[in-house]
């Protein structure tokens, strides 16, 4: 009797993935499942497609299109902003970056009254301390929302000029065609931050040379302080200050010695990128999408394959990936809902911007239509976590 009333009141407050139906009109994209996607769109320099399919019970992907004014003026500048923002340990990192990154970014590309890497990095600063203020308001009735943090791509094109901002493990590639064979070269734009990289293993050793635990190997991956992948996040403050890292946060997140200066950074390495002709289009995707198709091998799909619908065309190709690495059907894939999916993949975000190289190279002055586009997903509020729910390693 006890089991019928808890699958009843469970059937009641989580929707099935068969009441997910196809919605709305292409305009702002459309839900069908798990999957949201926006197949053809422009902006200020081309075309872009866009797709989400949803893993975790909670969209913890976040993602963004505006194009147009980057700044409060009129004078512009003008251009195109692209946000991914792969969450960790909750959506409430990556829901805060969506909504106060490129406001920020607009208050200082108007105070400059230009595009630059500054504007960028300013833009970066005041997202983490905004954040920061969020977890100390919510730590007496929300202590958890401590271990929460956010991977954080970004990609600015603005007068010819394309700048890829990232903290974490999601990545930017560039499509660029060879003259002299026809061919599309990937090019990865984007540095990344995780401690499967030796390089960046050796760097979290040189800033915390006294700490020989610094990066350890957990359950054959590696970890900082066998806790979390990415050695650079928005968020994920129980391992930048230390007056977050003690109870009630969780035991399985709390360091037996504290530390006297952040373990992780909130630093993006940021390039800068003369756009040129034969430059095509830019991937942007959170690791969902790699962890199942190379670089390369995404760049060969855009290449080939009509622009329309081919960020869902991506997205697609990976869901088969994964179902193929653990030995099931594509369409039995589809059927798991979110939450159990996650053990089966991430969630994954693509976004393919397509460069128009008479639109790129006008200047920044020049208006152009207006996009403001959010990606999708079965977006609950943050307020239907049990109360019990422990967040998710990374």
């Amino acid at each position: 009797m006890l089991s019928r009333l808890i699958n009843f009141l469970r059937a009641c407050w989580r929707p099935s993935s068969d009441r997910y139906v196809h919605t709305g009109s292409d305009l702002g994209g459309r839900q069908d499942g798990l999957l949201w996607y926006k197949d053809t769109g422009q902006h200020l320099n081309g075309d872009f497609s866009m797709a989400v399919v949803q893993a975790n019970n909670l969209l913890e992907d976040q993602s963004q299109i505006e194009s147009g004014s980057l700044s409060f003026l009129d004078s512009g500048p003008y251009g195109t902003f692209f946000g991914v923002y792969d969450g960790h340990g909750g959506p409430e990192t990556s829901r805060f970056i969506n909504d106060h990154l490129f406001q920020n970014l607009k208050m200082f590309a108007t105070e400059q009254q230009s595009m630059s890497v500054e504007v960028i990095r300013k833009a970066y600063q005041a997202t983490e301390e905004g954040f920061f203020s969020l977890v100390t308001k919510q730590w007496p009735m929300k202590p958890q929302i401590a271990a929460v943090g956010s991977c954080c791509l970004v990609g600015v094109i603005c007068g010819g000029t394309l700048y890829i901002a990232n903290l974490g493990d999601s990545r930017a590639v560039l499509g660029r065609a060879v003259k002299a064979t026809g061919e599309v070269l990937a090019i990865q734009l984007s540095s990344e931050h995780n401690v499967c990289i030796e390089s960046v293993r050796q760097e979290m050793h040189s800033l915390h040379p006294d700490d020989s635990q610094i990066v350890v190997l957990k359950h054959n991956v590696w970890r900082v302080k066998g806790l979390i992948q990415v050695s650079r996040s928005i968020g994920d403050v129980y391992l930048k200050k230390a007056e977050f890292n003690r109870e009630p946060l969780y035991a399985k997140f709390r360091l037996r010695e504290p530390f006297r200066k952040p373990i992780l950074s909130s630093d993006p390495s940021i390039s800068v990128h003369e756009l040129q002709p034969h430059d095509q289009f830019v991937i942007f995707a959170s690791d969902g999408l790699w962890e199942h198709l190379t670089n390369q091998d995404a760049v060969d799909m855009v290449q080939n394959h009509p622009r329309n619908g081919i960020a869902r065309r991506l997205v697609k190709t990976a869901l088969q990936e994964a179902a193929k690495k653990r030995e099931m059907r594509y369409s039995d894939l589809k059927k798991i809902d979110r939450g159990v999916r996650r053990h089966f993949h991430d969630d994954i975000t693509v976004i393919v911007v397509f460069l128009d190289s008479n639109l790129v190279s006008r200047a920044s002055s020049t208006k152009g239509p207006t996009v403001s586009l959010r990606g999708g997903g079965i977006n609950l509020s943050v307020k239907t976590l049990a109360p019990c729910a422990t967040p998710v390693e990374v």
